[in-house]
């Protein structure tokens, strides 16, 4: 992942709101993700743990963030650990932050070699009394790889067995679905890329265009400006519109089919959603109109639910009662069926079986409980569709939305979506 610069205010700012949630004499500890293997000598590049980049902005490997707001001495409140520069690692991996070069990028003021961290630890952690501790708990996550995180859970119930250990995601899960504003002018920014990537392929899809040809026109755009794909791309034409996480990408596209576009660019760790779904051959076909015009109709309905107060299963239950009602007007349902549906099975459900919104920010799925109201300041994306399996296409639309105090802003509002912006586009 390429860094992208973000002011050391917001970091700092960070680090303020959380602060504020520990109890009195603690301390929270934060670690790197760990670098991931594959396979012989091989490893995965390097992604850097979210909650880390949140309170800090480092990129960088093996780096520890502890946090004591009320260690006796002041130098211990606020402390950064990085590994420490030389020629072998020069050589073998490149530039490794200085002490410097650390705090301009965080704002922490106390930066020290990562092989002072055992000793400063068992300190901090004989004089105070509680210790926060992190872990993965997104509740779609499935973790099955032991974490540097949960080995180091491991580690400090076995040193400090009598201390009052406390969970550090709830905290962070209620501070960053809330954005800032530098928060959402980095998505923003993200948002803008995944636009030049779309309009880019809209002017390069035709029949004959294999999948894995239009994902190589997305890498391009975004790579060029320093970004990458914000999650693995969905490039499904015809038949493969109705697999919700398509990925095979190597199919060509025939004449008269619709090309399913999940795709959008990830920029300096901030994160942008997007969906569109095109005509193949530069020109929707009558029931692929009819079709796109609902699912937009319900676009635009969405954006407007998005308001404080509700939870994201709120919105579900809200766009599945539209859907159904688009449906019937497209032949899809009979009211008969809606008036038999229970709440548990709702008629819509085969053409509409997915959630319809999710935070974003330095996740794709960013952290949240499913309990939460919105509240202004979130960042979610809006993704209303209809699959028709019987009729070999489905649509789906998705923008990234911001709930303001006085209703939305909408960060993808110049990407086309109209039927007819997309035709003029391809044809251009």
């Amino acid at each position: 992942m390429k860094a992208v610069p973000l002011p050391s205010a917001l970091f700092t700012l960070n680090r303020e709101r959380l602060v504020k949630k520990l109890a009195p004499r603690s301390l929270a500890v934060f670690n790197a993700n760990d670098i991931m293997p594959t396979n012989a000598d091989g490893s995965l590049g390097h992604l850097q743990n979210a909650d880390l980049f949140y309170l800090t902005g480092v990129h960088q490997e093996e780096t520890i963030l502890l946090l004591a707001p009320d260690a006796f001495d002041p130098n211990h409140r606020e402390i950064l650990f990085v590994r420490q520069p030389n020629e072998h690692l020069a050589i073998w991996e490149g530039h490794k932050l200085t002490k410097a070069q650390a705090t301009a990028i965080s704002g922490v003021k106390n930066v020290k070699w990562l092989t002072e961290f055992p000793v400063i630890f068992r300190s901090l952690a004989c004089e105070l009394d509680n210790i926060y501790l992190n872990s993965n708990e997104h509740q779609r996550a499935d973790v099955t790889v032991e974490t540097r995180d949960r080995r180091f859970v491991r580690e400090c119930l076995n040193q400090f067995p009598l201390h009052r250990f406390h969970r550090l995601a709830p905290l962070l899960h209620e501070l960053r679905v809330v954005k800032s504003t530098y928060e959402i002018d980095a998505i923003k920014a993200a948002c803008d890329l995944t636009g030049k990537g779309f309009k880019r392929v809209c002017k390069f899809v035709k029949p004959g265009v294999n999948e894995a040809e239009v994902e190589a026109e997305f890498a391009h755009e975004f790579i060029r400006h320093k970004g990458q794909f914000a999650y693995n791309p969905i490039i499904a034409g015809g038949a493969n519109n109705n697999i919700l996480h398509y990925n095979q990408n190597d199919q060509l596209l025939k004449k008269g089919d619709l090309l399913l576009l999940d795709v959008a660019a990830g920029l300096g760790n901030y994160m942008s959603d997007l969906t569109r779904t095109i005509p193949v051959s530069g020109k929707f076909t009558k029931r692929q109109k009819q079709v796109y015009n609902a699912v937009l109709r319900i676009f635009r309905q969405q954006i407007a639910a998005c308001v404080p107060g509700k939870t994201t299963k709120d919105l579900r239950t809200e766009c599945e009662e539209i859907t159904a009602k688009e449906c019937v007007d497209l032949g899809l349902l009979k009211l008969s069926q809606l008036k038999k549906q229970t709440p548990e099975d709702p008629a819509v459900r085969p053409f509409f079986m997915h959630g319809v919104s999710h935070p974003i920010g330095l996740d794709v799925h960013d952290v949240t409980y499913n309990h939460f109201k919105i509240k202004p300041g979130w960042v979610l994306t809006v993704e209303p569709a209809i699959y028709i399996k019987a009729e070999g296409f489905g649509v789906r639309l998705e923008n990234t939305v911001v709930v303001t105090e006085n209703g939305q802003r909408d960060l993808m509002a110049g990407i086309p979506i109209e039927a007819d912006e997309i035709e003029a586009l391809m044809n251009r």
